[in-house]
């Protein structure tokens, strides 16, 4: 069974594509692509985790990494690749890295955590859209106006369920992380 995250595996060497593919066929939704042609036509906006190959003939890793850049798709992205990071890899735009050769559970434990990362991400920002909105309500209406509402009731509930859902995937990360320090800047400013 999926939860309909949705992986593209993209790999020129079309028989690790496939058993990457193979160990996470059972968990999530998974596409293969054999170059960076193929990947680029696969990209859709549903396409949560992106494993790339940095080196592939025609479009490199690289190149396709910096096309999917460039239109805006928010997938996270590992360049699973037997190079090396350089420092080349500072301007890049991926999310993770990983060495080839990578085990099962290197890569199901990879995705597991750039899909998590994903979810805490838009939990944040629909946190941040609903404090405005509660902000601006408390300073338009009344107590009793507000105490009234269901749909503001609703909207209080939510922010609540939010912040104690980013407060938990906070306490697991460190306090270096700039997500895990604007949320609790935020939270101190409630």
């Amino acid at each position: 069974m999926t939860d309909g995250l949705e992986v593209l595996v993209v790999d020129d060497e079309a028989r690790l594509a496939d058993l990457f593919a193979a160990w996470l066929q059972g968990e999530w939704d998974v596409e293969t692509a054999y170059d960076g042609e193929e990947a680029l036509v696969k990209m859709e906006n549903s396409v949560e985790v992106v494993l790339l190959d940095r080196r592939m003939p025609g479009l490199s890793g690289d190149e396709v990494l910096e096309e999917i850049r460039d239109r805006g798709h928010d997938s996270q992205v590992v360049m699973v690749t037997a190079v090396d990071p350089d420092f080349d890899i500072i301007e890049m735009g991926f999310d993770d890295y990983l060495v080839k050769p990578v085990s099962k559970d290197q890569l199901v434990e990879m995705v597991e955590e750039v899909a998590g990362r994903s979810d805490y991400e838009s939990d944040i920002q629909e946190y941040y859209a609903l404090v405005s909105k509660k902000a601006l309500l408390e300073s338009e209406k009344t107590d009793r106006e507000l105490a009234d509402n269901d749909e503001y009731q609703e909207l209080t509930d939510r922010v609540d369920e939010l912040a104690q859902r980013v407060d938990e995937t906070v306490s697991g990360m460190s306090s270096n992380d700039d997500f895990v320090g604007a949320f609790q800047d935020l939270q101190s400013e409630q």
